[in-house]
């Protein structure tokens, strides 16, 4: 199939197939006599596999050691676990960081009239308060 049909079939822009050539997550692909990439069954996958892996969090370095690990000899899950475990770490630091932003943006706005003149609103006085 042609790149463009693959990413029809991926449900992906055609620069998402272009951006995971260049950073080599998806192979470069034989080319028909009219120079037009001719990408197999196993590349569908491959991009779904990536993007189903970038919707739970991990990253394109990440994916690509997991892409690894999918066809590594000698492998298991235990690799592939303490990926994920890195993974669900990162995430609980990132809820922790919005769970805080929030409790500040919701104190903040409680204490906004929203009559009061934008040169005196708490919101703008704290944001630009916290500028280095």
């Amino acid at each position: 199939m042609t790149s463009g049909a693959l990413a029809r079939a991926a449900g992906v822009g055609l620069q998402t197939i272009r951006f995971y050539e260049r950073k080599g997550l998806l192979p470069d692909p034989p080319r028909s006599r009219a120079g037009r990439r001719q990408h197999a069954d196993t590349d569908l996958h491959r991009v779904r596999f990536i993007r189903h892996a970038q919707e739970l969090g991990f990253t394109l370095e990440e994916i690509r050691g997991l892409l690894d690990l999918r066809v590594g000899p000698g492998t298991n899950c235990e690799s592939v676990a303490a990926r994920a475990d890195a993974v669900l770490l990162r995430i609980d630091h990132r809820l922790k960081a919005l769970r805080t932003m929030r409790r500040t943006l919701t104190e903040l706005r409680s204490d906004c009239d929203t009559s009061t003149p934008t040169g005196d609103c708490p919101i703008l006085k704290a944001i630009e308060e916290d500028q280095p």
